[in-house]
């Protein structure tokens, strides 16, 4: 539509003279507000009489306030708190077509919205502001109203909805996700269809393939869910899912990390499941063991000084924090952390969300808890100097400070605290050791099959072929145990570097990681990813294939 067409429509009906038009036209340009509002509130002409030609200029229905009566069927369609959310009225239920009232002809895309909700087409019509505001007050508030009266009544319209199509699909598609042991559901739309995968066991496998008009609906359901600007199309969002899940006996709370970006055939999504009764494992269950184990249980038991535990996302570093900071968890030590977000809620520890947006940063709350006279201070991840170097000072003035890097392996960890910019004397001096580590699928013990493997192979992951004669190697098979995938579940490998002297001194001077590498494992002091992978593939825990495709020999 045309401002032209609107301002002769305007004219022609007579609801406005030439002069009381310019004068509205003149006021609007000059405040910044729409033609048709500036009209009204300059009382140049009755709002009723206004937006009956404004639908006319763009081609909607209007909905006359002195002849309206919502249907009792429209309005359970759609939830009484998204009618409100949205400023839409349903008013009548036609043909298998919604309509819905709303005040702003611009505002034509809730019909997007609203109809998953409502599981049928929406359409929109045009009603007066004020008339819309007093009937979304008196229809909406005796919706409420009636809740209390009848069992089951005041849930009428919020159980239609939640009948609907999509949010069935929504809901179904999270409990399968549980259900699979999925720890990420990923939303790819595509030119001709929506592929929905689930990442299990670290490894996507493609669930669904879906058609691409339920693109709109599905993603304006995740986006109301996890709270995010359903009209933003053009950023990437962020927000958090809280699910109730009903499927494997108990219903239990789920939190969904939802991350959305816009790409070329719309927005892409993924949401990470965090289940808070299965999130929090001992280290032995991660797959902590021997040597390493007992130096790490030494290491966290100090009073003080930094422990680094390293990896790419996903690999595990937060639930092995999570499993240390449970050891500690006594009634005479405090422990405070800061994350973002919190992923698992653990009983006697003082948990901060980091919250950028108010300024409220890790590097904030990190100052904050040096007031609150902690014992064990945990920082889920060292971003930037300044977090590094608080971390750094509460080490040296008697903190136990475990946080995470996202680096390769261990000793890159300490270059890399460098290179933000702390002094290498006070890295030398804060640094008690760094874990690094990945995660590794176990193969199924219920269809793994025995083999003899090829001296290559052998030598890929760092074996002797001589040596590991006598030893017994499985490939992985397939039943309906793993669903014919050959694993089931995972554990972690672990490479422990543990700050000496020697190492203190390598730091100090800058000396390149290579060296430090090279001197800790030479030292005996360290064993590297593979060769803790290699030990848990002679146990027969994992194949050959499956340690190669986590982490290349070193």
């Amino acid at each position: 539509m045309s401002s032209e067409n609107f301002r002769r429509l305007l004219l022609e009906a007579n609801v406005l003279d030439a002069e009381r038009l310019a004068k509205a036209e003149t006021a609007a340009s000059a405040r910044g507000t729409p033609l048709e509002r500036t009209i009204v509130q300059l009382n140049l002409a009755d709002e009723t009489a206004v937006w009956r030609v404004l639908a006319k200029a763009h081609g909607l229905k209007f909905v006359d306030p002195a002849r309206f009566a919502p249907q009792a069927e429209a309005l359970k369609k759609v939830p009484r708190e998204q009618a409100e959310q949205n400023e839409a009225l349903p008013v009548l239920w036609k043909d298998g077509v919604l309509w819905v009232a709303i005040d702003d002809p611009w505002k034509t895309f809730v019909a997007d919205n609203l109809a998953f909700l409502a599981g049928c087409t929406v359409q929109c019509a045009l009603m007066p502001p004020q008339a819309l505001k007093q009937a979304l007050r008196k229809h909406l508030a005796g919706e409420a109203a009636a809740a209390p009266g009848k069992a089951g009544g005041g849930a009428g319209a919020a159980a239609e909805g939640d009948d609907a199509p999509i949010i069935r699909l929504v809901a179904k598609t999270i409990e399968d996700a549980l259900q699979q042991r999925a720890s990420d559901i990923h939303v790819e739309p595509f030119q001709q269809r929506l592929r929905i995968r689930y990442r299990i066991d670290g490894v996507l496998r493609e669930v669904a393939s879906l058609e691409i008009a339920l693109l709109a609906p599905l993603t304006s359901r995740l986006k109301i869910m996890a709270g995010l600007d359903i009209a933003e199309k053009r950023k990437p969002q962020d927000g958090r899912i809280s699910f109730r899940a009903q499927g494997g006996g108990q219903p239990r709370d789920i939190d969904i990390r939802t991350s959305v970006l816009p790409a070329s055939h719309g927005e892409t999504i993924v949401m990470r499941l965090l289940d808070k009764e299965k999130g929090l494992l001992s280290l032995e269950a991660l797959g902590f063991e021997g040597q390493d184990r007992d130096r790490f249980q030494s290491i966290i038991g100090r009073p003080n000084g930094i422990v680094l535990v390293t990896g790419p996302t996903g690999s595990g570093k937060t639930t092995t924090l999570y499993a240390a900071l449970q050891q500690l968890n006594r009634s005479d030590v405090k422990i405070i952390t800061a994350e973002d977000p919190v992923e698992f809620n653990i009983r006697g520890i003082n948990q901060c969300q980091v919250r950028a947006r108010i300024g409220l940063t890790f590097a904030r709350i990190l100052r904050a808890m040096l007031r609150q006279a902690p014992n064990v201070i945990l920082v889920g991840e060292i971003r930037d100097k300044e977090t590094a170097e608080i971390a750094v000072q509460a080490a040296l003035t008697g903190h136990l400070v475990f946080s995470t890097l996202h680096t390769n392996d261990s000793a890159s960890a300490i270059t890399r605290l460098v290179d933000m910019g702390v002094k290498p004397f006070l890295v030398a001096a804060s640094v008690q050791a760094v874990l690094a580590q990945r995660l590794v699928r176990a193969v199924c013990r219920q269809c793994r099959e025995a083999y003899e493997p090829s001296a290559a192979e052998l030598r890929s992951i760092g074996l002797d072929p001589g040596a590991a004669q006598g030893n017994t190697f499985y490939r992985a098979g397939g039943c309906a145990e793993c669903e014919h995938g050959g694993y089931r579940g995972r554990f972690g490998i672990y490479e422990l570097l543990q700050m000496d002297t020697t190492l203190r001194e390598m730091t100090f001077r800058s000396e390149p990681m290579v060296r430090l590498r090279d001197y800790a494992w030479q030292s005996g002091g360290m064993s590297t990813l593979v060769q803790d992978g290699a030990r848990k593939v002679l146990q027969g825990r994992t194949t050959i294939p499956e340690l190669l495709r986590v982490v290349a020999a070193q």
